[in-house]
């Protein structure tokens, strides 16, 4: 059955004109996925809204009646691995997978989304334009400045907007290095006409996101999203969620959020809350009293996350109603020093109240996030984690938890982006998880392997391109990517130099000249507040 019949539209999309755009909005995955992602429904809506622009969505398993001869094409992409299916749709539409192949006759190639805003450079070959930053702010510009030269030579089209704060335009852009094995040695554009840093562009409003269409066939079935605040005031030193996001901003609660909502609850009772730290809103409890309106007691609450000194009994109790059986709290570590050193504001008492909390509210269940391999971290740290779990399940015996545990992953713009991954992760989640079996806690380890490959995309350059081409031929496994390597050996550093190196304070990295919200000198300033708690003794 076709997956856009079923859905309900919040939103009337604009009958194109004439002269409008034809475009292919595409998001490499299935429906299913695409739909849920809340970024990529507001961005097909924005350009559904206009009048200039015929946009029609492109998935790997369905498709709107795609134009014959498409001007543009867009990905959004929010997953590493998701580049094998994009290649996969470049393929399928004819077009080539380099820009440097593509000429006059092909669409322009643009993407945005949390992995392109992070780094794009190791798909920057794949790219014609990479739009950096909140859609709110960049895409009106973008089209704009496309409209002005839609007629010109594509050499001039790329030129011009390279002058488009946000717009990057990757083939403008030389990298050199020391030696093709090591560090690189410059990034620079290839001339004076085209900007030397191109910064990620903010949405400044407290107007944030909501969703544009519910389906039952999205994978949060029938579920209606709006976006409680963007950014977290916490700032964990290795969380791209938060430093990637900044400034903080939440959404206005009777301007914006509750209109936002009541339009939702109009078509599908599911509400989906989201953020990286949802109950940091400030009106938060707000928000809950008018929830707790009778005529909303059937409606379905799902909170994306909560901090934990904010989980109340009457927070508990309204979830419960609302047919939620759990919360989920990030704790990163049951070590209190560990937690200081990532910046994590959150002490094991108030780990301790959530549970009762819950328990006293009725919820049936607590979904804990950690993390081993974090700088800094050592045994005793995971044997606080221990403890923690086993003081957990004596405060509150009746609940359910689970402990849910990554490798720390470095992250392009945050403070611990100079460190690589742990060589003892794998160790610690083994060991991690032997602890946890005798304690009745349900650990979901996640792939070490996959955090390995995450690292090496996520710090890497334009020398991984024919790798990652190579590696979607081979699997994707971790013995495919060390096979890669083995391959292109001499033609680029070792797997270790992006995955598990600490790289010089001094280094270039490989997007250094995409300016985030925070300069690279106050990165280092709040690193450097990390390493100086290294020492401080575990309590």
């Amino acid at each position: 059955m076709n997956p856009f019949a079923q859905e309900r539209l919040l939103f009337t999309p604009q009958t194109p004109d004439d002269r409008a755009i034809p475009m292919i909005f595409a998001f490499p995955n299935t429906y299913t996925v695409g739909i849920t992602s809340l970024g990529y429904q507001v961005v097909w809506a924005t350009f559904a809204l206009r009048q200039d622009v015929d946009v029609r969505r492109l998935f790997l398993d369905a498709q709107e009646p795609l134009p014959p001869q498409p001007e543009l094409v867009g990905f959004s992409l929010s997953w590493e691995l998701d580049y094998g299916n994009l290649l996969t749709l470049l393929e399928q539409l004819g077009i080539p997978l380099h820009s440097a192949a593509r000429d006059h006759r092909h669409p322009l190639i643009f993407g945005g989304g949390p992995v392109l805003t992070a780094n794009p450079e190791p798909f920057a070959d794949f790219f014609d334009v990479v739009l950096l930053g909140d859609g709110e702010a960049i895409l009106d510009p973008f089209i704009a400045a496309y409209q002005e030269v839609r007629t010109a030579h594509r050499p001039q089209q790329l030129r011009h907007l390279a002058q488009v704060p946000g717009l990057y335009i990757p083939s403008l852009y030389r990298v050199e290095y020391a030696e093709i094995t090591g560090a690189i040695a410059t990034i620079q554009p290839l001339d004076a006409d085209i900007p030397p840093v191109v910064t990620k562009q903010t949405h400044r409003s407290n107007t944030l996101l909501a969703s544009t269409v519910v389906t039952e066939k999205a994978a949060w079935e029938n579920i209606y999203m709006v976006e409680v605040v963007r950014s977290c005031p916490e700032m964990c030193r290795f969380c791209l969620a938060s430093y990637l996001t900044l400034p903080f901003r939440t959404a206005d609660l009777t301007g914006s959020l509750i209109p936002a909502i009541e339009r939702g609850l109009e078509v599908t009772r599911r509400l989906g809350l989201l953020g990286a730290s949802v109950t940091q809103h400030p009106e938060f409890f707000d928000l809950l009293a008018y929830l707790n309106r009778p005529d909303y007691d059937d409606v379905r609450v799902s909170i994306a996350s909560v901090r934990t000194n904010t989980v109340t009994v009457e927070l508990a109790q309204l979830l419960a109603a609302r047919d939620t059986r759990s919360i989920t709290i990030a704790v990163e570590s049951g070590s209190e020093r560990l937690r200081g050193i990532i910046n994590k504001k959150l002490s094991n008492d108030e780990i301790q109240q959530a549970a009762a909390h819950a328990t006293a509210g009725g919820l049936k269940a607590i979904k804990l996030y950690g993390m081993v391999g974090l700088p800094g971290e050592q045994p005793e740290d995971l044997e606080a984690t221990l403890a923690m779990v086993q003081g957990l399940k004596k405060t509150a015996p009746q609940l359910r938890f689970t402990l849910g545990c990554s490798t720390f992953v470095p992250k392009a713009h945050t403070p611990f982006q100079w460190y690589g991954v742990n060589r003892e992760a794998e160790k610690r989640l083994k060991m991690l998880q032997k602890g946890l079996r005798s304690q009745g806690c349900d650990f979901r380890p996640e792939s070490y392997n996959w955090s390995v490959i995450q690292a090496l995309i996520s710090r890497g350059d334009r020398r991984i391109t024919p790798l990652l081409e190579l590696t979607r031929h081979y699997g994707d496994s971790l013995g495919s990517y060390k096979r890669a390597f083995k391959t292109l050996k001499g033609q680029l550093p070792p797997l270790d130099y992006y995955v598990h190196d600490h790289w010089d304070r001094d280094q270039v990295l490989p997007w250094q000249h995409l300016q985030g919200p925070l300069p690279v000198q106050t990165l280092q300033q709040h690193l450097a507040t990390a390493e100086a708690l290294f020492s401080v003794a575990s309590t």
